[in-house]
């Protein structure tokens, strides 16, 4: 099996990390949460004291970590990067900047190959290995690492290095809108007499169906709104997405209506506050519920 590293054992991370290890590959785990490590350990991976330590000797690296400044720090400051032995590759997993991946490839050790391969599919599709990953990179080197990926879920070539972090904020781009969008159609329609269960019905039978409205209106029909991904994730992310939009040279009102609902929703709930408070923030200011009962399993339980 291949020998793999793994730094970044968060809430995608995690999952990820315990896959892996009970597919069978040896895995040296680090994190800086000494709580999170443990939770690799108990799954098989062997603690590593270091990202360097977890670098070095292994075929390939998967980097998961919060945002694009994590990354430096841990394969350039940290020394992880440096620590890849030839022939090993470096996957990064995190929503990041191209130009970063970029960069540090360049930064490489001699006989390292890079690719981006930021993943889309919450914790349940981490937990459960259905993922979609996207992939930017040479091409032998995608192939490569392709076992060891499809062990996440399903890969997606997207071209040259760098392009898997564009798929992934074009993918989260559309999430934005969508979810913005689903909460206010759900104000709308419950505020002017439709019951919402016969709302959310008539969503997921109709022309509005989408991943958005069965994945994560269960989400604000709970009240919990999803804290499995914070609102500062969100704004970083859309803050990502501001720096590829400037290269369209048009405006983009859906996408600016979308992060001005989110910096909305930050502002009033905090950065740690769940991604779906965009939702709560309406029924706030509108005083309605958009409470439904019903069994709703949270998703990175499932």
């Amino acid at each position: 099996m291949t020998i793999v590293g793994f730094v970044g054992l968060g809430t995608m991370g995690g999952p990820m990390c315990a896959r892996l290890s009970r597919a069978g590959h040896q895995v040296s785990a680090f994190d800086l949460n000494p709580e999170a490590l443990d939770a690799a350990v108990d799954a098989g991976a062997v603690a590593a004291e270091s990202a360097a330590e977890a670098a070095a000797g292994v075929d390939v690296l998967l980097t998961s970590l919060p945002a694009p400044s994590d990354v430096e720090t841990v394969m350039s400051d940290a020394g992880a990067l440096a620590a890849l032995p030839p022939g090993s590759t470096w996957v990064d997993l995190t929503t990041s900047r191209p130009e970063l991946i970029r960069r540090l490839a360049t930064q490489a050790p001699d006989g390292v190959s890079v690719v981006d391969s930021p993943l889309t599919g919450a914790v349940d599709g981490a937990r459960n290995g259905t993922l979609t990953l996207f992939a930017g990179g040479e091409p032998a080197a995608v192939e490569r690492v392709r076992p060891v990926l499809e062990r996440l879920g399903r890969v997606i070539g997207c071209g040259e290095l760098g392009t898997g972090c564009v798929v992934k904020l074009v993918t989260n781009q559309l999430w934005f809108v969508g979810a913005a969008a689903l909460a206010e159609g759900l104000a709308v329609g419950v505020r002017n007499g439709v019951e919402l269960s016969d709302l959310w019905e008539a969503i997921k039978g109709s022309v509005a169906d989408s991943f958005i409205a069965r994945h994560d209106a269960p989400s604000i029909f709970a009240g919990h709104y999803d804290p499995s991904f914070s609102l500062g994730l969100c704004v970083k992310d859309l803050g990502l997405l501001a720096e590829l939009e400037a290269a369209v040279g048009a405006d983009l009102p859906m996408t600016a209506a979308a992060r001005d609902a989110f910096e909305r929703a930050a502002e009033r709930y905090g950065m740690d506050g769940p991604e779906l408070s965009v939702a709560r923030r309406i029924e706030d200011d509108a005083d309605l519920s958009l409470r439904l009962d019903g069994d709703w399993v949270p998703h990175w339980e499932a």
